[in-house]
């Protein structure tokens, strides 16, 4: 729970005192964007991993 919080953190404090507010608001959608690319992509490998794929 720990590493968690701390990664919240980072997060939080990455964008504290950025400006322009746009530019905050774009980084973190791409932020969001990377983060759901990166669980699709670990779901396809653990999907194809447990049903039997040959590697």
């Amino acid at each position: 729970m720990g590493k968690i919080l701390h990664l919240r953190n980072l997060y939080l404090e990455a964008f504290e005192n950025c400006k322009p507010a746009f530019l905050v608001v774009l980084l973190k959608l791409y932020s969001l964007f990377s983060m759901a690319m990166i669980s699709m992509a670990l779901y396809a490998f653990l999907y194809r991993a447990v049903n039997g794929f040959k590697f």
